[in-house]
């Protein structure tokens, strides 16, 4: 099997991309992609994304983590594939497309950064040691201090298997404030079940929680060990979260050609 890929990344959170708008890779496999992402391998990536047609919007996004099974939204690779879609040719001031949660809106500015327009929160549920909130994809927040000399893997491991989570997973993003409105974010993602250098939903979860002004508008400056993003929002009076946006630089890597076993 010939297939023809695009490698992106979004501060360190990498990326396979597939232009799927004839159809060409909609056959794949949870062990196909699985082999794909796999750094030994196969290409190696956090996950791989399908660009796809869609009547209604500029294109569908499709993701799968890097076990192979779809995932749920993932906010660096959503501003990886607009820039994937920009570089192909989809030229949009404003683009809109619709992923697994809804639809996005999202722009690219003069300096190359993607500023992605994530689902409006609810809630962010106060458990008084840590946060619960899904920006997409579900978050646990707990700040720390000395982050990082934390073992991500293993104490995101803990909570991620833990009763109350094993069965679906979630996300677990540790925190450290820096200052009122800047903060340094390391996150285990599930799906990838490990540490990644940066994870876009879990940034936006870890800088809502992180709102100073409680009525109105915040950005927040975020750290990653993967590089800097930022993230602005609307925090109103009953504590719902609006006009979200992501916002960092998403660059192109490498493009290349793998032939892989059609049985795998």
């Amino acid at each position: 099997m010939h297939i023809h890929f695009y490698k992106y990344q979004g501060t360190g959170n990498d990326f396979i991309i597939l232009d799927n708008r004839d159809n060409a890779y909609s056959f794949l496999t949870t062990a196909q992609v699985s082999f794909l992402c796999n750094r030994r391998f196969g290409i190696g990536a956090d996950g791989l994304m399908l660009l796809n047609k869609h009547n209604d919007y500029d294109f569908e996004m499709v993701y799968y983590n890097a076990d192979g099974k779809e995932g749920s939204m993932c906010g660096n690779g959503g501003r990886c594939l607009v820039k994937f879609a920009s570089d192909s040719g989809i030229k949009k001031t404003t683009y809109r497309f619709i992923a697994i949660d809804g639809l996005h809106e999202a722009e690219i500015d003069l300096q190359g950064i993607v500023r992605l327009k994530m689902k409006d929160v609810q809630e962010a549920t106060d458990l008084k040691d840590h946060f619960i909130l899904n920006t997409g994809s579900p978050h646990y927040v707990k700040f720390v201090q000395n982050l990082q000399k934390i073992n991500v893997k293993e104490e995101g491991r803990k909570i991620r298997y833990s009763d109350g989570f094993a069965a679906e997973g979630i996300n677990v993003n540790f925190v450290e404030a820096l200052d009122d409105d800047s903060i340094f974010v390391r996150t285990y993602e599930r799906g990838v079940e490990n540490e990644t250098l940066s994870c876009g939903t879990g940034v936006t979860a870890a800088a809502l929680v992180s709102a100073h002004h409680e009525n109105g508008f915040n950005e927040i400056a975020v750290e990653t060990k993967g590089g800097k993003l930022s993230v602005e929002f609307n925090l109103s009076e009953e504590k719902r979260y609006s006009n979200i946006w992501l916002c960092g630089p998403a660059e192109f890597v490498f493009k290349g050609e793998i032939e892989m076993n059609v049985e795998i």
